[in-house]
């Protein structure tokens, strides 16, 4: 038997990324679950889909740590022959409690983008946004700007990210000049393209993030801003996982998992042979 509950791992999660950081559309905290239920194993995974959840419930775990959150909308029903009410009825059968923490954990130092910016050897971190309201200070806010141990092309920045994120269909693909010399990279975790303008006005030579479209990128470039680098979304929030799980083992004592399945949608990705459109 264990000494550790779900309320201990609630209450240990909820002290590292308070609730009331998050944003207001937010919503964080346990999701399922009993408070009283024994923990002996989480899984740490991006997104709470049937894929993680039939993982959780293979490796015996009692808890998932989701970052994004199940149910975001107010819903009406949890019906089984719904997707989210198959879930939820399939946790509660398996006795498997759900917690999320979002962007109370994208805002937190270390947080989403510290995990994402150590995959690039990011050093002198600073957020890209600076927090206001609770979680205002100790160099707290959404995405973060550091510089290259050593400036390298634009060109090769996009391969050493590819390198070093965790491997997508859709890799990684880079706007702007391929000889663009980049020192200063600012980087967020998930969709990035609400702080462009922050990045370019930090003086970022490029900037990190995901779910970037057509039209904003282009006026962003048209403008002078940042070359930009789009990764897949969940490529950018997997590294986290890895910092939650090690400060939860040692926080409460119990084994912690963490998926490497790639639940990002997008599975293929071609590239005719003849066209050559890569730097």
């Amino acid at each position: 038997m264990t000494d550790c509950t779900v309320r201990t791992v609630v209450d240990a999660l909820d002290s590292r990324y308070p609730r009331d950081w998050a944003e207001s559309w937010d919503r964080v905290g346990l999701v399922l679950g009993e408070f009283d239920a024994p923990v002996t194993r989480v899984l740490c995974v991006v997104d709470c889909v049937p894929e993680t959840v039939e993982q959780a419930l293979d490796a015996g775990a009692d808890l998932i740590v989701a970052h994004h959150p199940l149910f975001l909308k107010p819903v009406s029903s949890i019906a089984p022959d719904t997707f989210k009410g198959a879930l939820v009825h399939r946790l509660i059968r398996a006795g498997v409690a759900l917690y999320t923490a979002h962007t109370n954990a994208d805002v937190a130092n270390p947080g989403v983008s510290d995990a994402l910016a150590a995959r690039l050897d990011l050093t002198g971190l600073r957020p890209l946004v600076p927090a206001v309201g609770a979680a205002a200070g100790e160099g707290r806010g959404p995405g973060r700007i550091g510089t290259l141990p050593a400036p390298m092309t634009l060109a090769a920045l996009t391969r050493f990210a590819a390198e070093r994120l965790p491997a997508t269909a859709a890799g990684v693909r880079a706007a702007g000049d391929p000889e663009r010399l980049i020192g200063t990279v600012a980087v967020c975790g998930g969709a990035g393209d609400s702080f462009l303008a922050d990045a370019a006005r930090a003086g970022a030579d490029a900037y990190l993030c995901a779910d970037l479209r057509h039209h904003p990128v282009s006026e962003h470039l048209a403008a002078g801003g940042p070359a930009l680098l789009d990764v897949a979304h969940w490529a950018s929030e997997r590294p986290w996982l890895d910092d939650v799980a090690a400060w939860l083992r040692a926080e409460v004592g119990v084994e912690v998992l963490v998926s490497d399945l790639d639940t990002d949608p997008w599975t293929v990705h071609a590239i005719r042979d003849d066209l050559e459109i890569r730097p």
